[in-house]
């Protein structure tokens, strides 16, 4: 797995947080933060509150699912081509316990039209809640 870099300062990190800054939906409205960058990956979490569940108290799936579409966008969005979602698949694992979620993203297979990455989200207690297949197509630069 590429290193991703977790330095105090990081330029590529807080270019990054500036050009995605403009996903409002992400960052404002559900409050997802973009924690590390690195070649063809990245990391984002999200502290949970009263806004993120559901009616039985639950966190709501399209939470997680929203976390995961947005760490793929982290991991693909910053090089010269765009590359959009074609498919996602989500599995939810357990149910989350902690106070906060973390994404991470892995580059599985990237070719010349499509990729596919593979996201893994957790709680912060260590507990997997979710893990989503995500296929995507780079788009003409």
């Amino acid at each position: 797995m590429p290193q991703i870099n977790e330095t105090v300062f990081d330029p590529e990190l807080e270019a990054a947080r500036k050009f995605f800054a403009g996903d409002l939906y992400a960052t404002r409205a559900t409050g997802i933060v973009i924690d590390a960058v690195g070649e063809n990956s990245a990391r984002c979490s999200l502290r949970l509150d009263e806004r993120h569940k559901n009616a039985v108290g639950q966190v709501m799936g399209g939470v997680m699912f929203t976390l995961a579409d947005f760490v793929f966008a982290v991991s693909t969005n910053r090089g010269a081509s765009p590359t959009v979602t074609v498919t996602s698949v989500i599995s939810y694992l357990n149910p989350v316990k902690g106070s906060s979620l973390t994404a991470s993203s892995r580059l599985v297979k990237d070719g010349k039209r499509t990729c596919f990455y593979q996201i893994d989200i957790s709680d912060d207690l260590g507990t997997p809640v979710a893990v989503v297949s995500v296929t995507g197509a780079h788009l003409a630069g």
